[in-house]
């Protein structure tokens, strides 16, 4: 049973404090201690007790690696890919500090794609190294039939892609499909149960080897896995490196290639990935399954939506909430190039750790030097639950999305509350969602070409009062009737999808594969 939220490592953090203690001289019980602080965003004490495990023994691997996510979760992008290279130069095995450092690279200017895409292939190279060759598959080839399909992720939890993976869940067909959810994370809450409630079949892996997981999943012979976390935290892709299905896709957790030759599918639409140039820069085979690959659920918590705060304060105030590691230097240079062309406007920045003071000293001077004004600049830690947080819409007027990685959640949110978002198009996934989203939702001319284009349309929404407070009025209402609330719609897209890749794997058939 379900029966509350577990914390995980945040809850050993006074256990690992007490081996420190005893055991002073022990590196490992300081990268322990670490890393528990880490997930508790104590990322500062953290980063002291990586160093200091790392003072004893300078090849401590769980330090190196702390020690880089601990910089990336303080938005120290740079240093924290460089950290992940120093363990992955100790150990080229270290599965884990290469996916990590393949998420931080999306994250920093300047990172082509030819790059990002060897560096993928480069994983899936390393993990096939390591694998033992494919097993045969009993499950019958008949394509009609009904389908166990299963879903693998750490974020059956109070998560992003729990938001969007829900109301499909709740829509798929049951007569076609049978769903199997595995939950790979030690936390478990309210949103897990709910999810829990549509599955014929739950496990709970957090903190078992790859082989108890594998063994499960063979033994539950899914016909089609779906894994959605790619190279974010807790992903088991040297796992699904093993082939654990006939058909094996990824979705909705990361903007990428797996890098996987066993990962056949990658579940996304014509604006995140256009055919053409975006299918050679992916292992697997791109299904463009809807007009938008995503299918949102507004928090039921979510306030009513409020006027545009220009009307009673006087001057306008763009507002971003994204992942602040989405906010590259570029893109700190085009929120200067928005509030030199608005005069009087303000920008308020929300994310974890910005209200910390040493934080906001740090913050301040790179926003000079790139150069917004600190002064126009108002910065929010984390706020206590989803309705707090969406409540702080009512001090934004527009919505400024990052580059090169958009926001996906956060722009959801923005739009739910009545407010316009503007973002750049960019070459990629991790920069078109936003133009996907927007397309979606019906406002394709909040899409800018470059930044030039990109202050362009949020000076004219910030000059256009009457529009603001319209939106504002109506923009939710338009959503509820838009392709990302079309649950049904986006499911029995899905379902389709899912089935067309078991049509296909069932014509091939290959002896290897067939008991």
């Amino acid at each position: 049973e379900l029966t509350g939220k577990i914390d995980g490592l945040a809850a050993a953090v006074p256990h690992f404090r007490r081996v420190t203690e005893l055991q002073p001289a022990a590196p490992d019980g300081w990268a322990n201690l670490g890393i528990a602080l880490a997930q508790a965003r104590g990322h500062a004490e953290a980063l002291a007790c990586f160093d200091r495990a790392l003072a004893l023994d300078p090849a401590n691997a769980p330090a190196l690696t702390g020690r880089a996510l601990a910089l990336q979760e303080t938005h120290r992008l740079a240093e924290a890919v460089a950290g992940y290279a120093q363990v992955l130069a100790q150990n080229p095995r270290h599965h884990e500090a290469r996916s990590a450092r393949l998420l931080a690279l999306h994250y920093l200017d300047g990172v082509n794609r030819e790059t990002l895409f060897a560096e993928h292939r480069a994983f899936g190279a390393a993990v096939v190294s390591g694998s033992a060759p494919a097993r045969k598959f009993s499950n019958p080839p008949e394509a009609g039939r009904r389908l166990r399909v299963a879903f693998l992720s750490p974020d059956f939890r109070s998560h992003s892609v729990a938001h969007f993976i829900a109301p499909l869940l709740a829509q798929l067909d049951r007569a076609q499909f049978e769903i199997f959810l595995y939950h790979d994370h030690a936390t478990l809450d309210a949103t897990s149960e709910r999810l829990r409630a549509h599955a014929a079949t739950w496990r709970h892996f957090a903190g078992q080897p790859d082989a108890v997981v594998e063994a499960a999943i063979r033994a539950d012979a899914p016909d089609v896995l779906i894994e959605l976390a790619g190279h974010t935290g807790f992903n088991r892709l040297p796992l699904l490196a093993r082939r654990l299905a006939p058909v094996q896709a990824t979705y909705l957790g990361y903007p990428d290639t797996t890098g996987l030759a066993a990962m056949d599918y990658r579940l996304t639409d014509a604006l995140a990935d256009p055919a053409g140039e975006a299918d050679c820069f992916a292992t697997e085979r791109l299904l463009r399954f809807a007009p938008c690959a995503w299918a949102y659920q507004p928090p039921a918590e979510a306030p009513e939506t409020a006027p545009p705060p220009s009307l009673a304060n006087g001057h306008v105030t763009f507002g971003c909430f994204n992942n602040f590691s989405k906010v590259s230097d570029d893109t700190v240079r085009g929120w200067a190039g928005v509030l030199a062309a608005v005069p009087n406007s303000r920008l308020l920045l929300k994310n974890h750790g910005l209200d910390h003071p040493a934080q906001a000293g740090v913050l301040a001077k790179r926003f000079a030097a790139l150069g917004l004004k600190p002064l126009q600049i108002e910065l929010l830690g984390r706020t206590p639950g989803t309705a707090a947080h969406l409540a702080l819409y009512a001090r934004v007027d527009v919505a400024l999305d990052t580059f090169p990685y958009h926001g996906t959640t956060t722009t959801c949110e923005a739009l739910w509350q009545g407010r316009p978002v503007v973002t750049l198009a960019g070459d990629r996934h991790a920069s078109r969602v936003g133009a996907s989203l927007l397309t979606a939702a019906g406002h394709p001319e909040w899409i800018a070409r470059d930044w030039a284009d990109y202050a362009r349309i949020a000076a004219g929404l910030a000059g256009d009062a009457a529009q603001r407070s319209g939106l504002a009025r109506g923009l939710r209402g338009a959503l509820r009737d838009s392709a990302l609330l079309d649950h049904a719609g986006q499911a029995a897209r899905l379902g389709a999808a899912l089935r067309s890749s078991w049509k296909i794997w069932c014509a091939q058939a290959p002896a290897a594969l067939c008991a």
